[in-house]
């Protein structure tokens, strides 16, 4: 009997010891910022200081929102924009939720075929030299898409902000008037984007001359343009003075958008994408974002592995999360569209009988070639340089919001008289079914361009809660990139019980069915996994890898404080109280 007893102690201590290896413990040490009631985490410092500062004054989330977007158009114009658009999803203090879509628009006399020429082949141009210089869908205003960001910073503002709308524009206004100092990552994007600038302006816009780091730029034109918004509201930009002006000056060089295409404009208050992974409950973006569905699909065709037994960024987490990818990748491109348009079969594509038929091909053996992985049988493109911020107030609101230009400065068309940059977004149409986009890409008939359409996104502006309660809010730019960054931040919190800040930082990786390549974060990895995967028949992209995404989060303690992710690859910043 004793010896029983003892071999069954012997099993006992054996089997914890070998939980107790698999499970993570949070080390409490790497921390990002903590405050006691509410944060802004966003692309700049003087960006999330404004939206904390309206907080500070009583303001509530959706206030912070509108001060932190308009401000990132000044301290960040490489994404921050009054000229792009975007997307925001909400969770109310008493559990309501909310989606906001404010995305571009295809003007009116846009045309499915108008970046193709008569022979069906994308327009290209060579320069002198013989290269081919960018698109016309993305260089400089036959590539603008309507603009969405001012109706958008007003209709969240007038249905659920608190605070009058010159408290929270008035701080930008002095901001933009006094000027921006420059970061050294600041001073080095706009080098590299300054013959673009020069190509596209007809004019000596402020982004040519030799910016150097420390130095201060001032943007009283902008400063102007929201003084003027300010007093006159939302019809200012898409009826007003501005509107005027703003077409003149597309039009005076080549582009289609007219004030009847201004002054259409209106937001969509969407329902946002929900859905169940273990004990979380994930709300995220719906269409004419991808970030929801593609984001359910992956998770719960991931959520039968165990992804803490196999430990983060090891070879059977990287399978698993590859194969996953690859077959959300093949679905978005052909099913995904703007549903004002198109027919999205949504509930299908994330239902459970659909996604375990989807993994049925999977192996740990060998890799699923993407050639092998079209569309799934159902019965009925985009930006690297995008940003995101996200907010929780101290009355318990949460928001999770990215905007975008689409590329770097958009189109990189600056108006001098407006004193901003306007978007690139209509590469993010399907200019040709079946061929990429400047992302690399695949579209189909489901995101092709109709006038007053809008274009597909990958935008993944998301919260979560555990047990009905605020968890996490979470986003991040990187174009294709957005939605596995997202997902690998999600992961890497409830996984690997890493800490925000942690799992904002830590390397990530990236599969977009075509091409059939698995993108990895420069120098982060060990080379061992590499043999291992290509054993497998993975290819492996490490030099020219498409890991662009900033990360921003925060997170819920169990104390009911916040921790704050700011992501260490850009100037990305946590401010709260």
């Amino acid at each position: 009997m004793k010896k029983l007893i003892l071999i069954l102690s012997v099993f006992v201590v054996l089997v914890s010891c070998n939980k107790i290896e698999n499970e993570y413990v949070v080390d409490e040490s790497k921390r990002g910022l903590i405050v006691e009631k509410a944060m802004v985490v966003s692309a700049r410092q003087e960006a999330s200081k404004i939206g904390t500062d309206i907080l500070k004054k009583g303001g509530n989330a959706f206030d912070a929102m509108a001060a932190t977007q308009l401000a990132l158009a000044v301290v960040y114009p490489f994404a921050g924009n009054i000229g792009g658009g975007g997307f925001m999803v909400y969770r109310k203090a008493n559990g309501e939720i909310g989606a906001l879509d404010f995305r571009e628009k295809a003007p009116l006399a846009a045309t499915k075929d108008m970046y193709l020429e008569e022979d069906g082949n994308i327009i290209t141009y060579l320069d002198k030299k013989g290269n081919i210089i960018p698109k016309k869908s993305t260089l400089g205003a036959l590539a603008v898409g309507v603009p969405g960001s001012v109706a958008g910073v007003f209709a969240v503002h007038e249905r659920l902000g608190s605070l009058p709308i010159e408290d929270i524009i008035t701080p930008v206004i002095d901001l933009a008037n006094k000027g921006v100092v420059v970061t050294k990552k600041q001073e080095e994007r706009i080098k590299k984007y300054q013959p673009y600038f020069r190509k596209v302006n007809n004019n000596t816009i402020l982004f040519v001359k030799n910016w150097k780091e420390n130095d201060t730029i001032k943007y009283p034109a902008l400063a102007e343009t929201l003084t003027r918004i300010m007093k006159n509201g939302r019809d200012e930009f898409y009826k007003g003075e501005t509107a005027k002006r703003l077409v003149k000056f597309i039009q005076d060089n080549g582009g289609i958008i007219t004030e009847e295409d201004l002054s259409r404009y209106e937001v969509k208050w969407r329902t946002p994408i929900t859905f169940e992974y273990d004990d979380l409950k994930i709300i995220s973006m719906s269409p004419p974002s991808s970030g929801g569905i593609c984001l359910a699909q992956i998770m719960k065709m991931i959520e039968p592995y165990d992804l803490a037994a196999y430990g983060p960024n090891s070879l059977k987490a990287i399978q698993v999360i590859t194969e996953a990818e690859r077959r959300a990748y093949a679905d978005r491109s052909f099913y995904l569209g703007d549903p004002d348009f198109v027919t999205v079969p949504g509930e299908t594509l994330i239902s459970n009988e659909y996604l375990k038929g989807r993994m049925t091909s999977f192996s740990f053996e060998k890799a699923t070639l993407s050639s092998e992985v079209s569309h799934g049988s159902v019965q009925v493109i985009e930006s690297n340089e995008t940003t995101h911020y996200s907010i929780i107030d101290q009355f318990g609101n949460a928001i999770s919001v990215t905007t975008t230009l689409n590329g770097g400065y958009g189109s990189k068309l600056y108006c001098t008289d407006l004193g901003f940059f306007l978007n690139n977004e209509m590469d993010d149409f399907s200019s040709k079914p079946g061929v990429p986009n400047m992302f690399g890409l695949i579209g189909a008939e489901a995101n092709s361009i109709a006038p007053e359409k809008r274009m597909l996104s990958s935008m993944t502006p998301t919260i979560v809660e555990r047990d009905g309660k605020l968890l996490m809010s979470v986003g991040t730019p990187g174009g294709s990139t957005i939605i596995t960054s997202v997902l690998q931040t999600i992961l890497n919190v409830h996984e690997y019980k890493m800490t925000m800040q942690e799992a904002v930082n830590a390397p990530r990786f990236h599969h977009q069915w075509l091409p059939d390549v698995i993108f990895f974060e420069p120098n982060s990895f060990p080379k061992e996994l590499f043999v291992q995967l290509q054993s497998l028949g993975y290819k492996i992209n490490e030099k020219t890898s498409r890991i662009t995404a900033k990360v921003d989060g925060i997170l819920v303690l169990e104390n009911g404080k916040l921790e704050g992710g700011a992501d260490r690859r850009g100037d990305d910043t946590a401010l709260g109280f």
